[in-house]
């Protein structure tokens, strides 16, 4: 397997209808108004060459998942797709099950998983060995759960992890703000997503 360095990857963490509109399965409140902050920040990722990693619940309509949260995001329905201004022309979508890593000259890779946390999806590892990054750029929703597991696992990695303030949203705004000190006194820096677009 090619390895190919980047010095940044871009994670956009579940940015899919049924999480971002009100009329949305599992609407995270105040969703909304991030969704052109999230296209933006994929867009000036594609633009510049730098990879971004849309994680995307896919369910199947008897998820045990759906035992302790309501159904959403099922494969093939409207709810499980992101928004079209949020993806980005040369994309590749990989799934969760054993599979050949074909990644190259891709600006998006949605990985599809079926729990909270990204890093239960099969080929996550495999993808970031592949792309070598130093830095991880992490934003999307829920951000005290979804987002708290990727950007706590990306800490693990021992590369460097920075949150994009302005371009999540949680649960209540309390578990944001908890979300996000647990997550600097782990190692974790904030940014907003101008400072992200003018480095």
């Amino acid at each position: 397997m090619k390895t190919v360095f980047f010095d940044t990857v871009f994670f956009d963490i579940d940015t899919q209808l049924d999480f971002l509109y009100p009329a949305g399965a599992l609407y995270v409140p105040g969703a909304e108004r991030i969704v052109e902050q999230i296209a933006s920040l994929n867009r000036f990722a594609g633009a510049r060459g730098v990879p971004v990693i849309s994680t995307m619940d896919a369910h199947a309509e008897n998820d045990p998942e759906f035992e302790s949260w309501p159904a959403h995001c099922v494969a093939g329905t409207i709810g499980q797709q992101k928004p079209a201004s949020t993806l980005l022309e040369r994309r590749v979508v990989v799934g969760n099950r054993p599979s050949g890593i074909a990644i190259d000259g891709a600006q998006q890779i949605l990985l599809e998983k079926q729990a909270l946390d990204c890093f239960t999806a099969m080929n996550l590892q495999a993808i970031l060995d592949q792309l070598g990054a130093e830095r991880y750029v992490v934003y999307g929703v829920a951000a005290d759960v979804c987002v708290k597991f990727a950007a706590e696992g990306l800490l693990k990695t021992g590369k460097r992890v920075v949150l994009v303030t302005d371009a999540v949203r949680g649960l209540s705004d309390s578990a944001v703000k908890e979300m996000a000190a647990a997550f600097v006194a782990l190692g974790g820096m904030l940014t907003t997503a101008g400072v992200v677009r003018h480095v």
